[in-house]
C-alpha cells in the first residue's frame, strides 16, 4: 500500500508563494505520475499539474505561468510551486500518484489527504 503524505500550504497575500511538496511511502513498485489536483469551496476537484515519470508536465490553464511541478524520482517527492497566487487559487491541494506495488499488480490511483492553500486579497 502507498501512502502520500503532503507539506506545505497556508495562507498567504496574493502575489505571494507557496511551495507543496509531496512524498509517497509505503510498498512501492513504480510510480507514474504525480501531481497536484485542487478542490475550491462550492467546486469540483480539479487538475492542477501532473508531471510523468519521463518528466512530462501537463498544467491546468489557470497555473500556466504560475506554478510550476517537479519531481525527485529518487525521493519519490513531487513538488508545485505556486508564485503570483490569486484569491481564486485558494483551495484544498491534493496530492495525486498512479502507482503500483508489485509486478502484477494494477495500476491505482492514490490521494493524499490534502492541504489548506488560502490566497487573501
Amino acid at each position: 500500500q502507498v501512502q502520500l503524505v503532503e507539506s506545505g500550504g497556508g495562507l498567504v497575500q496574493a502575489g505571494g508563494s507557496l511551495s507543496l511538496s509531496c512524498t509517497a511511502s509505503g510498498t512501492i513498485y513504480i510510480i507514474n505520475a504525480m501531481g497536484w489536483y485542487r478542490q475550491g469551496p462550492g467546486k469540483q476537484r480539479e487538475l492542477v499539474a501532473v508531471l510523468s515519470s519521463g518528466g512530462s508536465a501537463d498544467y491546468a490553464d489557470s497555473g500556466k505561468g504560475r506554478f510550476t511541478i517537479s519531481r525527485d524520482n529518487a525521493k519519490n517527492t513531487v513538488y508545485l510551486q505556486m508564485n503570483s497566487l490569486k484569491p481564486e487559487d485558494t483551495a484544498v491541494y491534493y496530492c495525486y500518484a498512479k502507482s503500483k506495488n508489485g509486478l502484477s499488480e494494477p495500476l491505482v490511483d492514490i490521494w493524499g489527504q490534502g492541504t489548506q492553500v488560502t490566497v487573501s486579497s
